[in-house]
């Protein structure tokens, strides 16, 4: 008789990859944050911080790494929605008994309406819309950077750093964000522009804090630039709402700040949402385990 089965969702993000471990009687076991896991940074590294938030998980349960082929995982990842790194995920070798592997949006999804029909628009280090709707999954946006991921922590922070090399040309007058945006390259336009060059999401999303802190105080770049957000993640959910999802589930880290400067009309059909995306790999680990949990 085969050991029960033991589920792993991972939420896999440009700024850090999440992992919680549950019994398949669903009795939490473990969760941990590792670093980033957005498969467009590379394979080796998604699966690095993916297999660093496994392993603390086991340890907080008192198991060892010799578990890991009883775990059924859901590995949801940015980055996923694009087949090429979809197939490279897919083909890669890994130490689970078996791997799902998907979006984190759509991970997102199951998980903030408990699997039933409705969507979400994922504001984090990136932004993403997605709905599921009659088994049939929707997608608006989520390219990555540079030409995508409006409205995004990740956005917000370039898009400041751009009207600082604005502010700094005399285009636009200074702000108080803008010049201590600017301070912290030692009021050098080239270190910004070195500084572009190797940047990560993740790198421009550290600057998005400011700029909410700074727009809820009235300076007119962070205001401008929360403004332009919200224009954004209106435009993703409006076109969720035009294929049908009329509950949309705004997450993600920037999603409390983003929140406060949407319209009326994007508002109206916000809900809470009822787990968030590591529950819902947890959902689809779950029904991926059950036939071999039923041969048990």
């Amino acid at each position: 008789m085969h050991p029960e089965p033991l589920l792993l969702g991972v939420d896999g993000g440009g700024t850090s990859c999440r992992a919680r471990l549950a019994a398949f009687s669903g009795q939490m076991l473990g969760e941990a944050s590792t670093g980033p896991a957005n498969l467009r940074l590379g394979l080796q590294q998604s699966f690095g911080a993916v297999m660093a938030a496994a392993l603390q998980c086991l340890r907080q349960a008192g198991l060892s790494r010799f578990q890991l082929s009883r775990i059924v995982a859901c590995l949801a990842l940015a980055g996923a929605s694009e087949p090429a790194y979809l197939a490279a995920a897919q083909a890669a070798k890994h130490p689970f008994g078996k791997a799902v592997i998907t979006t984190d949006a759509h991970a997102a999804c199951i998980g903030a309406h408990g699997g039933r029909d409705g969507g979400v628009v994922v504001v984090g280090t990136g932004s993403v819309g997605w709905a599921v709707l009659k088994g049939q999954s929707y997608r608006v946006g989520g390219w990555g950077l540079p030409f995508s991921d409006e409205g995004s922590g990740a956005w917000l922070g370039g898009e400041a750093l751009r009207r600082v090399l604005w502010a700094r040309d005399g285009r636009i007058a200074w702000t108080p964000l803008l010049r201590e945006l600017f301070a912290d390259f030692n009021n050098d336009p080239h270190a910004i522009v070195r500084f572009s060059q190797c940047a990560t999401p993740r790198d421009l999303a550290a600057f998005a804090p400011r700029i909410f802190d700074f727009g809820g105080r009235g300076d007119a770049a962070a205001v401008e630039l929360m403004q332009a957000a919200a224009r954004h993640i209106e435009a993703l959910a409006s076109r969720l709402i035009a294929v049908g999802a009329d509950r949309i589930a705004l997450v993600g880290g920037c999603a409390p700040f983003i929140k406060l400067w949407l319209d009326d009309d994007t508002t109206s059909h916000l809900v809470e949402p009822i787990g968030d995306a590591l529950q819902g790999a947890l959902d689809i680990a779950r029904a991926a385990a059950r036939p071999q949990a039923q041969v048990a």
